[in-house]
This record gives structure tokens, sequence and C-alpha cells, in this order.
């Protein structure tokens, strides 16, 4: 019964996407007030559905019902509450189903957000919104139906949900955050087409569709690092980055958001590149449906893909009939909104920003090449061909290197011509911080040309960001020369962050990923890594610390059972103890690696544990430099998004003021 309930909402969202996508873009095309409310209603009524759909498979899951197939695959009466309730995205039909239910949140919210706004362009978007959602209903109506009846006899139990999801916290949080970056792109994807189909981008279109487009970037910035950090914690290399196929979906639709993002600033400030600014989302939206089929067709084999299924097909006939209509509507419409505004000032930020978005598009370039050309291959000639991390680190990092300059080099320019001693007098100090920050590292013994590099344009870049971030903080303490210097900071530091949150969490933005970049290269280059068998009671000594095999000890859970190995690490006199394990599952022929890992602000003690056999314990040692930078970096770049998301006190003036001026004027 509980499979049959759970089907009929997953119907009625398929009847209310159809109907609202149709409504909604017959009354884009008329104009037509009704048409408008009623595609609204089945917005609602879609998002509606998806929720109730997904609140049938946990109460299914809950409740142990054996009786619907997706239940059996995946449930355990012996799995943790939690593990449970998480197993709705442990595999392909629940994830799809739990994919429905975010775009049906994102559906609704951005239908409330812009019901009152943009009547000629918003009818448009919610047709296709509602177009994309039908699609989604339809693989779980069909080939991805996570309600279908277990086969007989019905089991009295079953597996429990994938090890790798139950064997560290962040597989947990991971997908979600992925999810929520995925789906959203699916909201700036309608608003540029909305865009295309009524000719026109103004101003009032292209605040919602970079705030929905930052929205979706800053969760995709945060599964994509979580991601990383979970195969830091669990897999047991030393690494968090391999250039694996299904990581690189991921990071596509990352690369051609951010470039988005940055062009979005043209058209709003200087009334061009609105076409590319369209391109680029629409490509973000393209590049997550080629990362969706990525993960769920099973032609790529990683730990982080779904196994073989028989939606891949599916997915991709939609991805080809989205990259058609996005073509066709570009050909046809992009036209209608350029003409008002041009990049025309060789030395200016929009310049830079042009630069950058071009870097980014040829990183997209190389990094989907590198990506899909072994599959083509395979496909079109039969032969097998494998592209590594040599190809993406040889191609990539030059790139990732100029745009790290770049995003100190953009925010140091004016916007328009620059005159040749502003250009001095803005990039020169922190040109000087650059070139002694490559003069340190040299000094402490980096030698690799690239992290070098990359540490001189990370100071040139750190630089000139702190800059522009305290610009406001200095500009109301110099409003306020009576005031005490201390007095004055003090009252401008709240001042400032209300009134100019956006600019300053742009800013938080960069270093966070300013740091990220950095913490990327040094960790990559200059980590230390050794393998040993230690017997109970041995020691060895690695990178200045006393490593020592303590004991060996099993741990027993209710879902998985662990053999702990407990290493004392001596160091000054200080010591730690670190106990990595091999944790294994019922029905898993191999254990799963659970490493510890001992973080500090300059390096990581991180011990992998390959093998144990009574009081032999085999060992993977690996020290390596600021890594824990990354994490904290992609913090800090969550938390710069947050601020850029809260309208600041000059834009809620606006806002307000708005509707006010246009009554007078209209008298």
């Amino acid at each position: 019964m509980t499979g049959e309930i759970g089907q009929a909402f997953v119907l009625g969202g398929l009847a209310c996407a159809a109907a609202g996508s149709v409504a909604g873009f017959g009354a884009g095309a008329m104009r037509s007030a009704t048409g408008w409310l009623w595609a609204r209603r089945l917005a609602y009524g879609f998002a509606a559905c998806m929720l109730l759909a997904n609140l049938t498979m946990e109460y299914a899951l809950l409740t142990h019902d054996f009786s619907v197939r997706y239940v059996a695959q995946v449930g355990s009466i012996d799995s943790p509450t939690y593990i449970t309730i998480v197993s709705l995205w442990s595999s392909l039909e629940g994830s799809i189903l739990f994919w429905g239910l975010i775009l049906g949140a994102y559906v609704a919210a951005a239908t409330a957000a812009n019901r009152d706004e943009n009547p000629s362009t918003m009818p448009w978007a919610i047709g296709v919104w509602l177009a994309v959602g039908a699609f989604f209903c339809f693989l779980l109506a069909g080939p991805a139906n996570a309600f279908l009846p277990a086969p007989n006899p019905v089991p009295l139990d079953g597996p429990g949900p994938n090890p790798l999801l139950q064997n560290h916290v962040l597989m947990i949080i991971h997908p979600p955050m992925l999810y929520l970056g995925y789906v959203g792109m699916t909201i700036p994807f309608g608003i540029a087409a909305g865009a295309l189909f009524a000719g026109r981008l103004e101003a009032s279109q292209i605040v919602p569709l970079r705030r929905w487009l930052l929205v979706a970037w800053g969760f995709l910035t945060v599964g994509i690092t979580l991601g990383g950090w979970w195969a830091y914690e669990v897999l047991g290399w030393g690494g968090y980055w391999a250039w694996d196929p299904v990581e690189n979906a991921s990071l596509l639709p990352w690369l051609t958001a951010t470039a988005a993002l940055h062009a979005a600033m043209l058209p709003h400030r200087r009334g061009a590149l609105k076409g590319w600014t369209v391109t680029l989302v629409l490509a973000s939206f393209l590049l997550t449906l080629l990362g969706t089929f990525m993960t769920r067709s099973g032609v790529f084999n990683s730990v982080h893909s779904f196994s073989q299924s028989d939606i891949g097909p599916t997915i991709l006939a939609f991805l080809s009939v989205c990259l058609v209509f996005s073509v066709v509507l570009l050909a046809l419409r992009v036209d209608k909104l350029e003409g008002e505004g041009a990049v025309t000032a060789v030395v200016s930020r929009e310049s830079a920003f042009l630069l950058n978005n071009l870097l980014f598009v040829a990183l997209t370039f190389t990094v989907l090449v590198g990506t899909t050309f072994p599959l083509l291959a395979e496909a079109v000639k039969g032969v097998k061909l494998s592209v590594g991390e040599p190809y993406f680190n040889r191609m990539a990092v030059p790139i990732g290197v100029a745009i790290l300059f770049l995003m100190g080099v953009g925010p140091a320019l004016p916007w328009g011509q620059a005159s040749g001693e502003r250009v001095r007098k803005q990039v020169l100090p922190p040109l000087g911080l650059g070139i002694a920050a490559m003069v340190v590292g040299f000094g402490v013994g980096l030698r690799e040309p690239w992290p070098l590099l990359t540490l001189g344009c990370g100071g040139f870049a750190g630089y000139v960001t702190l800059r522009e971030m305290i610009g406001p903080v200095r500009a109301l303490v110099a409003g306020n020369p009576g005031t005490s210097a201390l007095g004055a900071w003090a009252a401008a530091v709240p001042q400032a962050l209300t009134q100019s949150n956006r600019r300053i969490g742009g800013y938080i933005v960069h270093l966070g990923i300013i740091a990220m970049i950095v913490s990327i290269a040094m960790s990559s280059a200059y980590g230390v890594d050794a393998e040993a068998r230690l017997t109970k009671g041995e020691c060895m000594a690695f990178e200045g610390y006393d490593i020592c095999f303590e004991q060996a000890r099993t741990v027993k859970e209710s879902n998985r059972t662990l053999e702990v190995a407990d290493f004392r690490a001596t160091r000054d006199g200080e010591s730690s103890l670190i106990s990595p394990a091999l944790a294994s599952y019922p029905g898993m022929m191999a254990p799963i690696g659970s490493p510890d890992v001992k973080s500090t602000l300059g390096y990581d003690l991180y011990l992998s544990l390959m093998s144990i056999n009574g009081d032999v314990a085999g060992v993977h040692m690996f020290r390596k430099p600021i890594v824990a930078w990354i994490w904290l970096g992609a913090g800090l770049a969550a938390l710069g998004t947050l601020m850029s998301l809260v309208p600041s006190r000059k834009a809620q003036a606006a806002a307000v003021a708005a509707p006010v001026a246009a009554e007078a004027a209209s008298k």
C-alpha cells in the first residue's frame, strides 16, 4: 500500500509539472494573467507532491516496509535510525526521488520570490522549470521508480545502504549539498531562457538571475569540497582530488557558474555582454545534466558513481533535447539582448573580468575533453584509453594560476578606462607582496616552479582582496575624523557590514578560494609518505615523529565491525593517539579503510591502516602541509556567499523607493 501511495504522489507531481509547464509557456506567449496564476499554483502543487512522495519513502524506510523494492535494496533492521533516514539518497532510485524534492523546493521558492516581478519573463521561466520537473517525474514514474513492489517472497530484512555512505558522516552531508548545487542550476537556467524568450535582460532580471546562480554555486562549492574531504578521510590514499571523471563532472558546472557570476556584473553595471552571460548560465545547467548522466549511467568506473542502470540513455536524450533547445533559443533570440553597452577600455575591471571568463571557459574545455575523450574513443573506435592526472595537471594548472592572478588584477582596476598612474598605485604594492611571498617560499625550501608561482599570485590576490574588503570600513572611518581611531573602526565595521555586506561577502569568497588554491598547490607538491609493518610495541621515526604501535582492538557496532589499530605519535615531548581502522560491513568481501588524521594549521599527520593481523599492523603514513586551509577556505567561501545573499541597507532602501518613484512618475 505504501508503494502505491508514493507512486500516486509521483504521478500527481508529473501531472502538475506538465500542466504547469504548458500554462507557463502559454502565459508567456499570450501575456495571460490567468495562465500565469495557474502556472504558479501548479508549481506549488508539483512541490507538494514531491514532498509527499519523499515523506512516503521515508515512512517506508523507517517502518522497514520491505514490500517496497527500494527499501528491500537499501534498508536494514540493524541500521541506526540516522543511517536509515539518509539511505533515501544512498542508491539510484532514491537519489532521483530526493532530487525531485529539492527541485520542487527550488521551484516553489523561486516562484514565490518572483511572483510579482518581471511579468514578461517569469512565466517563461516557470514553464522551463516545470518542464525539467516533468522530466524527473517521468524518470520516477518509469525507469527510476522507487516505489515498485519487492519480488516475492518479501524479504524479512535487507542489506542496508552502501557501506561508503555509512562509513563517514561527510558522506551523509556531501550528497545533499551537491544535489542542492546541481538542481539549483535549474532556476537561473529558466530565468535566462525566459529572458531570451522575452528578448530582454534588464537589471530587474539580472538581480534574481545572479542571486539564484549564487545560491546554486555556493551549495556546489560546499558539495565539491565535502566530497574531497570525504575522499581524504575515507579512501586512505592521502589525497582529496584525483581528477576522477565523476569529480570532474561536478567541477565543470562550477567553473562555468563562476564565470557567469562574474559576467553577470557587466550587464548590471555596464549594460554589456548580456548574451555571453546568458550563454554561460545555460551551459552551467547543461553541464549539470552531463554530470548527472556521468554519475548515474554507469559509463564511468568510479567510487563516486552509481552502478550500471537503465536511466543513462534517458538522461542522455534529455540532455540532447536541452542542448538543442538552448542552441536554437540562443541563435534566434540572443541578438535581442545586446546593443546597450560594450567593453571598450583595455585596462579596466570589465576587461579583466572578460579575460577571467575566457580562462574559465578554457579550463572548462580542458577538463571536459580530458574527461570525455576516453569514453568517445571507446564508443567510436572501440579503443580503451586513459587520461590521467598528468594531463590535467599539465593543462589545467597554468590556467588555474592565471585565474588566481586575475583575481587580484580585476578588483585592483576601476570600472572604465584606468590611468597609468592609478594602475601603478593599485597594482605595484600587492605585486611587491606577491614577489616577497615567493622569496620567502624559496627561502624555506620551496623549489617547484608552479607552487612557487601559485604562492606569489596568492599573495598578490590576497593583498588586493583584503584592501578592497576593508575599503568600505576605511571610507566610514575617514568620514568621522573627530572620533578616536579605535572608536571609529569599532563603529565603522558593523555599519559597513550592513551597508556593503554584498561587496564584503564577495571578497570573503575570494579569500576563501585563494586559501584553497594555495593550500592545494602546497599540499600536492610537498607531501611526504612512508609505509611500514609494525608489531605491537614497535616504533619508527617519520618526519620528526616517533610512531609506535600500541595495540589492536575490535569494536562491534550494530551495522559494522571495526578493527582498530592504536598508534602513539610523539614529537617534542607531546604525544597524540591516532587510531586508523578497517570497517567490515555485512555482505562486503573486503573491509573499508577509516584513516585517522591529526590536523593542525601547519600540516596533517595522516595514518591509513592497510592490514592488521593479530599484533602486526601495516600502515601508510602521510605528512601533508596546510591541508586544513582547504576546508577553512571552503568555510570562508560559504560565509561570504551567505553574506552576499543578504540584501544590504542600500538595496532595501532602493527596493522600497522604486514603487514610490514609479507612482510619482505616473502622476
